[in-house]
């Protein structure tokens, strides 16, 4: 699988067990009764359990779509077909932990449902049909909109807003601060205030911008995609719990 990502299991085990069921019902068995060869499973079972195991190959096989059409010549050979992507999907999950125990891989691993909501809800359909680059600029948007709604402002969006709610300046009417830690003059809230503005400014220059106004870029790779979305997770956590200070 040259040149193709394969994305680690979050649950090896479980994986692992509903591969094993699949495999276990697409198994052709002699019968009888019914005479032939058939399937040990109903048509119902295997295609309930396949609902299940579809997206651990979508995990751990890219390209086996491709693969299946090459080798699914006859219709009644259909599941023998799929029971040979679970094979190859158990292979693979094999290896992974093999290799995590041989050389003692402790690399923490992160999904984009952990990410803030602001920025996981904001991506998450666009996020789950492969369109990840949208997605990241759907996050952003959200997190946009939910800094607006927190300062009750529609006047200012995205870099402008984010300069002006973080300015370490006295707030004014119609232009509240976010305060990311309490302001009591010292250096270090003047660098947070300073440092989340500028990580602000460059999400938004550096990431929502290219991905939003450039046609014709390719789709982002599903890693790159989740760092930049946990970008903005980070900038929506900062918003999220920081205070809002108004004039009086």
């Amino acid at each position: 699988m040259h040149g193709e990502q394969v994305t680690t299991i979050a649950a090896p085990e479980w994986a692992d067990q509903q591969l094993d069921k699949f495999i276990s019902l697409t198994d052709l068995v002699t019968s009888p009764d019914r005479g032939g060869r058939h399937h040990r499973g109903s048509s119902d079972e295997i295609v309930v359990q396949f609902v299940l195991v579809e997206p651990i190959f979508d995990r751990l096989i890219p390209g086996w779509r491709d693969a299946l059409e090459m080798t699914m010549n006859l219709a009644n050979r259909q599941w023998v077909s799929h029971r040979t992507q679970a094979l190859r999907a158990k292979a693979v999950l094999a290896s992974q932990e093999e290799i995590r125990e041989k050389l003692g891989d402790s690399a923490p691993h992160m999904t984009a449902a952990a990410l803030h909501p602001w920025a996981w809800e904001g991506a998450r359909s666009l996020w789950q049909s492969g369109h990840f680059r949208e997605a990241v600029t759907a996050a952003a948007r959200k997190v946009n909109a939910e800094t607006q709604n927190k300062l009750n402002r529609r006047d200012a969006s995205e870099t402008k807003l984010f300069q002006d709610a973080l300015s370490t300046n006295a707030p004014l009417v119609g232009h509240p601060r976010l305060r990311i830690v309490a302001d009591d003059g010292s250096d270090t809230y003047k660098g947070t205030q300073r440092g989340v503005m500028a990580f602000a400014e460059g999400c938004y220059a550096a990431i929502r911008n290219p991905n939003s106004h450039e046609d014709g870029l390719p789709e982002l790779p599903e890693h790159e995609a989740l760092e930049q979305l946990s970008a903005f997770s980070v900038l929506a956590r900062w918003i999220d719990r920081a205070t809002v200070e108004i004039a009086v």
